[in-house]
């Protein structure tokens, strides 16, 4: 079956400086440092990325982050767990957003 998002290209990213070296250095090295350990574990970034991952939908991304934080030694029910707050936010931001709609209804009919 093909499909817009092919599991295999994951594999080719470290690749994506082929047609822009210089900007994919910069964003590789952005990235690592983004990921070392700081103020966050390694670990507890893995679990956000997780999280962020599932809020923008990005496949490649939930694929990598599932592996990595199961790596990292988060469990299931804490990965779910993560999921349930992205989609608990993401859910937030399109209701909070409803405000917008009744404000311009009020404009409307007043």
């Amino acid at each position: 079956m093909k499909t817009y998002y092919n599991p295999e290209d994951l594999k080719k990213f470290s690749k994506i400086g082929n047609f822009q070296k210089k900007l994919a250095d910069k964003f590789f090295d952005y990235y690592g440092e983004v990921f070392a350990e700081g103020e966050l574990s390694a670990r507890e970034k893995s679990l956000i990325a997780l999280a962020v991952a599932h809020a923008i939908q990005c496949p490649y991304c939930i694929d990598a982050y599932t592996s990595d934080s199961l790596e990292k030694g988060w469990t299931e029910g804490q990965m779910m767990e993560a999921v349930h707050v992205a989609g608990a936010i993401r859910g937030g931001a399109s209701l909070v957003h409803g405000v917008q709609m009744m404000n311009k209804v009020n404009d409307l009919t007043m």
